[in-house]
């Protein structure tokens, strides 16, 4: 992947200029590391009247993989062979844009402590991409970059020079003269452009997106013809993100209009003007006193049993105190989709070594699950048909037996508030049954008492005076006291079980 820029200079203002603005000497060949690959920046010429600087860009296609690797958009049949034949390493795309972000930051930015007076001088400019994808072909290309003072020269690249029949391919040679841009500008202008003519980024479009948009292009994107298709394309056609930045674009252009300042045009309403609060739903009420509950009791590792798609893991890693958690759910289906909110696939290292998620039946022990801090069961138990509740109760509290347990339950005297619901209904189809406050508190005491824990209720959402809180949630607490003997008995149990284990393997290994 292969960039150049070239100006020419008079003995007054030398063309070696470029190296002071650009931060790299001419006289060195330097390369810099960035996410996917190294880039080298080096000069083909430099003296007086000519200095040409070259951005190479060499694209490590192992590391392209391994970061889209589970992406799975679409799951089209040749996803896996579009992984290792494309053409990445060698046309210009979002790829290089990063680069050229990276490698050129302070040109970008027209800063230049040396020399400050030359990032605001126009000068002669040069732009050559020999291998340029571009959606909508040539037309396209000039609709985009003359608007901003090139003269374009663009060249349709055959498909195959012995087959002319066959016709052009996608992609073009692109040669942009100036004479009247910054480096600045220019750059900003490439840095914007290149992925929106290839129409794909290798790198998924998070929100921060459209102030990067914004701030490349300050003083020309407002006012250009084809905005809205450069902002679409930009931001990866996501129309929030899309119909945000154009909100955004079009208060600067009316600022521009009247000469005044953006805050100055964005006043229809003063900062401190009160305004009706929505309620705060459940289930974020739910997951706040579930945060707080694993806070008060110092839990740093762990498991949400039941994680279904992902919400209370989501909120778990914002907090940087819980250092390890991991979601189970027997559903492979609620763990794709918990794995897609999470984004796995684009998670950093440190983040992902916080998360991991499971399958597994919260019916059955599993030895994964021993050692944790805590555990939580929100919205859980109900699901389960009550003759199986007993093999959960052992699996959680007797067999994996973390320090802190949260259950949350709908509490059924609170059901006669929502008048949605009808008489007698439960609140989702999948629910086996739904307690009273009475008998929440029977189960967990009685589960708390055989196996070794203290528990405490706390209501979820507004207690009603009449019918109690919307959820309610149990907190059991490891008992420090003497355990009974009950749990003498599991613990023995499970020993034995350990033993036998360890006994067989031993013969077993004697035997071979």
């Amino acid at each position: 992947m292969f960039l150049t820029i070239t100006t020419t200079g008079t003995p007054e203002r030398p063309a070696t200029d470029l190296g002071y603005l650009l931060h790299k000497h001419p006289e060195k060949a330097q390369a810099f590391s960035t996410s996917y690959g190294r880039a080298h920046v080096l000069y083909p010429e430099a003296d007086d009247q000519r200095c040409t600087a070259a951005l190479l860009l060499e694209v490590d296609t192992v590391a392209l993989v391994r970061r889209g690797k589970g992406k799975g958009r679409g799951g089209a049949p040749d996803a896996a062979l579009a992984q290792y034949v494309n053409d990445r390493p060698y046309a210009a795309s979002s790829l290089l844009a990063v680069a050229l972000s990276a490698v050129f930051s302070s040109a970008m930015r027209g800063v230049c402590a040396a020399r400050p007076e030359l990032p605001v001088q126009a000068r002669p400019l040069r732009i050559e991409v020999p291998a340029l994808p571009a959606r909508g072909g040539p037309a396209l290309v000039r609709r985009l970059f003359e608007p901003l003072g090139w003269t374009v020269t663009v060249e349709p690249v055959a498909l195959d020079a012995e087959f002319p029949e066959w016709g052009d391919s996608r992609y073009v040679r692109l040669e942009l003269e100036s004479a009247e841009l910054t480096l600045a500008e220019a750059l900003r202008h490439l840095y914007v452009l290149l992925p929106v003519l290839d129409d794909a980024k290798h790198y998924w479009v998070a929100p921060d997106e459209v102030d990067k948009l914004l701030r490349a292009g300050e003083g020309w994107l407002p006012a250009h013809p084809e905005q809205k298709l450069i902002t679409s394309r930009y931001l990866s056609r996501r129309w929030s993100l899309t119909r945000e930045a154009m909100e955004r674009l079009e208060l600067v252009r009316l600022a521009e209009t009247d000469d005044s300042e953006v805050e100055d045009i964005d006043n229809a309403v003063e900062a401190d003007t009160e305004t009706e609060e929505k309620p705060t739903p459940l289930a974020v009420q739910r997951r706040e006193a579930i945060l707080d509950a694993l806070r008060a009791a110092g839990a740093a590792r762990v498991l949400d049993l039941g994680c279904g798609q992902g919400q209370l893991v989501q909120a778990l890693l914002k907090d940087p105190r819980f250092t390890e958690i991991v979601g189970v759910d027997v559903s492979v289906r609620a763990l794709t989709i918990a794995s897609r909110r999470l984004k796995l696939d684009r998670m950093g290292e440190r983040m992902s070594s916080r998360v991991q998620l499971l399958q597994g039946s919260l019916a059955y022990t599993d030895k994964r699950l021993k050692g944790y801090d805590a555990a939580v069961l929100s919205e859980v138990v109900e699901h389960l048909d009550l003759p199986r509740l007993p093999a959960l109760e052992y699996a959680v509290f007797g067999a994996a037996r973390p320090r802190t347990v949260l259950v949350t339950t709908p509490n059924v005297e609170y059901n006669v508030r929502w008048e949605s619901l009808p008489a007698g209904h439960v609140r989702h189809g999948d629910h086996r049954f739904e307690w009273t406050r009475e008998e929440f508190r029977a189960w967990a005491n009685s589960v708390a008492e055989r196996h070794g824990y203290d528990v405490e209720f706390r209501p979820v959402g507004p207690d009603d005076p009449e019918v109690g809180p919307p959820t309610q949630m149990a907190v059991f607490e490891l008992s420090t006291a003497t355990p009974s003997t009950t749990v003498r008995n599991e613990n023995r149990n499970e020993n034995r079980n350990e033993n036998r284990n360890e006994n067989r393997n031993e013969k077993e290994a004697k035997a071979a």
